[in-house]
């Protein structure tokens, strides 16, 4: 007998994670390494948010909780979405769980029935098609090209829906790219899915703090009220607040989905940690100052490594609005051979490459499901950024 699910033969390890686990053992074998893999702010989780965490441990709020989340934090959630997006919810509609990741798992799994679709514009955060995958749908990509600046048109949207699509993942301003909708670009997405009442849209608003410019978030229930009952609203302290490791996300949506969400996650996890609850909390009620001086730091990264990309002949690489990546695309760099003699077939050799004749870490455009590119993470020193960039460009000058 098989010890292994079919199930789990459809779907693969995160590649950001193995590019980051594999510039770590790089980095502990004594080579000089740059790594821009991982999707995580380089800034301490701010000091009242640890002194909430220390404060809950202190005082014996050590126990299980209730398994989505405590009143307190679920308070804090619904204060949020009305202050910062117009939304009404009440704490029957809301969830909390282990990062943003189990909110979408918990959603993907208490609704997916087999043979039913998602719709996921590519370039996708790397999670989205194997989560469906597990919960027993198909993926179904909407490309979402370089020339319409990585952002989903209506028309590619509406070609991607059928009578089995059951959801739609939006994600602004998006990982991998940077990418940020307007209002407008938002409008015309929501009109698209007002055609098809079938379609549930869950929508990862983990970026929505980190905007540059004149960029200004708006989420789909807020853009259309008339899709308040069927969109699940989900976001996290992760980046906005530097809480990677705390381990929080959260979403809102109509009570019957909260349910059955709260049903898979009492039969897996049970609570999230219940010391970065009163954590989160504080992140959501407290002092929101940082945001923008860390956003200031962001942008001027963004900047840096924007500019020096663009330098490089056979590299395009658009200015994002928001979240802390860059996506530029090597169409011009495709069929040369590296000073080393690697013939750059693909985006995941030439992120092998660049890796190995380097050291700078960073993940191959097909794990987004657009090719052919890479990301880079700018959530790192300038420094660091500056050196990593300088080397890229010395590879690619090396290229023939």
């Amino acid at each position: 007998m098989e010890l292994l699910s079919k199930t789990l033969a459809r779907v693969k390890p995160s590649p950001t994670i193995a590019v980051t686990q594999k510039a770590a053992e790089l980095k502990a074998s004594g080579r000089d390494i740059i790594g821009l893999g991982a999707g995580e702010p380089d800034f301490d989780t701010p000091q009242n948010i640890q002194d909430a965490g220390i404060a809950a441990i202190k005082s014996g709020k050590t126990r299980y909780t209730a398994v989505d989340g405590i009143p307190e934090l679920k308070q804090a959630i619904c204060a949020k979405f009305k202050r910062d997006n117009g939304l009404d919810y009440v704490p029957a509609q809301v969830s909390v769980g282990t990062g943003g990741k189990q909110i979408l798992y918990n959603a993907l799994m208490a609704t997916m029935n087999p043979g039913e679709e998602v719709v996921i514009p590519a370039p996708y955060w790397v999670s989205y098609p194997d989560m469906v995958l597990l919960a027993g749908g198909e993926p179904v990509i909407a490309p979402a090209t370089l020339e319409n600046d990585f952002k989903l048109t209506p028309e590619a949207l509406e070609a991607a829906i059928t009578p089995k699509t059951k959801w739609f993942i939006f994600n602004s301003p998006s990982n991998p790219t940077g990418a940020g909708y307007s209002w407008d670009e938002v409008k015309a997405l929501t009109d698209v899915l007002m055609r098809h009442p079938h379609v549930w849209v869950l929508t990862d608003d983990m970026y929505e703090h980190l905007a540059y410019d004149d960029f200004k978030f708006c989420t789909p229930a807020q853009v259309e009220p008339a899709l308040y009952d069927r969109t699940l609203t989900m976001n996290g302290v992760s980046k906005a607040y530097a809480m990677t490791g705390w381990r929080i996300g959260y979403a809102a949506g109509p009570e019957k989905l909260i349910g059955a969400m709260r049903k898979v996650q009492s039969q897996s996890t049970s609570n999230p940690c219940s010391i970065s609850q009163w954590a989160a909390v504080e992140a959501l009620n407290g002092t929101q100052d940082f945001i923008p001086e860390n956003n200031k730091m962001f942008a001027r990264r963004r900047d840096l490594v924007v500019g020096m990309l663009n330098e490089i002949d056979g590299m395009v690489c658009p200015k994002p609005e928001g979240a802390f990546y860059v996506y530029p695309s090597i169409k011009g760099l495709i069929g040369k051979t590296s000073a080393k003699g690697t013939e750059i077939i693909d985006d995941e050799v030439f992120a092998t490459a660049l890796l190995e004749e380097t050291g700078v870490a960073v993940v191959f455009g097909a794990a987004f499901g657009l090719s052919p590119n890479f990301r880079i993470s700018y959530a790192t020193s300038d420094a660091a950024l500056k050196e990593a960039c300088t080397r890229i460009q010395n590879f690619c000058a090396g290229l023939s």
